[in-house]
């Protein structure tokens, strides 16, 4: 079984892939050390090492982050590839190809166009972008097809769904909505579609239980362990800089400790 089949195998609705998201070498290693099957790039989280934004990196800078984390664990890694990088078909189908040869086990393609733009791909443009990725990464690829409409400012299930129909005809293996995390909205949008569903657990959302009784087949945090490991840090710096105090060393060795295990 190559290294996506075996990606692809552990997506089981009702017992979801849990896939975290690793920000740099050493996260990837310390989450892999705990035991997690696979991981997941962020987009969010690897800019923030770069002191950027969401949305401010380069393709070259993600291929070459995603090469990074493959070769720092031997679990499968699936990049959050954004929009392909590009605008045209054909250079969506050119980024794909690099993160095949990366080593990645899988990534995903989203259908904003991007912060300039502020908009999401009518479905056929869409559709026909993953169709490319798929076709350019080839069969030992796990491609994620993400529907973005819910968050960004379109609260629109019936589109979704459409929308993540046309990206499996496409030839995308797991189907993402970010943003729709109701137990009956995931529950919906696993029983209209014939692919495992990924879901981004949010504040205040389902648990993993209630998400894996709804038929979710992976379940991802986005950024928020990259930015959970910033408001440490923060919290820590104002200690020092305010009561001049180490409340935060516990933390710090349990941390050290970790990561010392993890990569012996």
């Amino acid at each position: 079984m190559s290294i996506a089949e075996s990606f692809l195998s552990l997506h089981v609705p009702g017992r979801p892939l849990l896939m975290p998201n690793a920000w740099d070498a050493g996260s990837a290693k310390l989450l892999a050390s705990l035991g997690f099957s696979a991981l997941a790039t962020t987009s969010s989280g690897y800019a923030t090492t770069l002191g950027r934004l969401d949305g401010q990196v380069t393709r070259d800078e993600v291929i070459g982050h995603s090469a990074a984390l493959v070769d720092a664990v031997d679990v499968p890694v699936s990049a959050d590839l954004e929009a392909g990088f590009a605008a045209s078909v054909a250079d969506v189908g050119e980024t794909f190809r690099l993160a095949a040869g990366a080593g990645l086990a899988g990534g995903s393609i989203e259908d904003y166009a991007g912060i300039e733009e502020d908009t999401v791909y009518d479905i056929d443009a869409a559709a026909e972008r993953v169709a490319a990725a798929a076709a350019a990464a080839g069969p030992d690829f796990v491609l994620t097809a993400r529907a973005e409409n819910h968050i960004r400012g379109r609260d629109d299930l019936d589109d979704t769904i459409a929308r993540l129909r046309a990206y499996q005809e496409a030839g995308a293996d797991v189907l993402f909505a970010p943003g729709v995390i109701a137990v009956e909205d995931v529950r919906r949008l696993v029983e209209a579609v014939d692919r495992p569903v990924s879901v981004l657990v949010l504040p205040g959302g389902p648990s993993v239980p209630e998400l894996a009784a709804a038929g979710a087949g992976r379940i991802s945090v986005g950024g928020a362990f990259a930015f959970a490991a910033l408001g440490a840090a923060k919290r820590a710096a104002e200690e020092l800089l305010g009561a001049g105090t180490t409340g935060y060393s516990d933390l710090a060795a349990e941390g050290s400790e970790a990561l010392r295990a993890a990569l012996s």
